[in-house]
């Protein structure tokens, strides 16, 4: 099988992954942390936003690819591969050392969450059998 949909939003992620990994290099330079973030609330700041772009583009693009494997629409798969991205774009802007309420960090939460539950459903439905001929 040929994967057409997924890689496209796993390049899109891939680019904003390694912007933010950018950001904590050159932080992590100007402070001469080697490990850790040294006690600098801005380098565990860029840390967090680089985890957490890791955990959650993991987790839905292997759930979309899987997704895709079981003949789910393209429509779908673009569906979540969009919420994905608009998700990994908005949190970052989002997460605040002072503010656990940002409205960007909802708002990628919630694009992540969409996205996953849609893939999740796709995938349900591609197990089932039920996405037809």
């Amino acid at each position: 099988m040929m994967f057409e949909t997924t890689p496209i939003y796993a390049l899109a992620v891939s680019g904003i992954y390694l912007a933010l990994w950018v950001r904590v290099a050159a932080l992590r330079g100007s402070r001469n942390v080697s490990i850790g973030d040294g006690g600098d609330p801005n380098l565990l700041l860029r840390i967090r936003q680089h985890g957490n772009c890791a955990e959650w583009s993991a987790f839905v693009l292997i759930l979309m690819i899987l997704a895709e494997g079981s003949g789910a629409p393209e429509l779908y798969l673009h569906a979540a591969g969009g919420l994905l991205v608009i998700g990994r774009l908005a949190h970052p802007f989002g997460l605040k050392i002072d503010s656990a309420d940002h409205a960007l960090r909802y708002m990628g939460n919630g694009a992540n969450i969409f996205a996953a539950l849609l893939s999740m459903v796709c995938l349900i439905i591609g197990l089932l059998d039920l996405w037809g001929p």
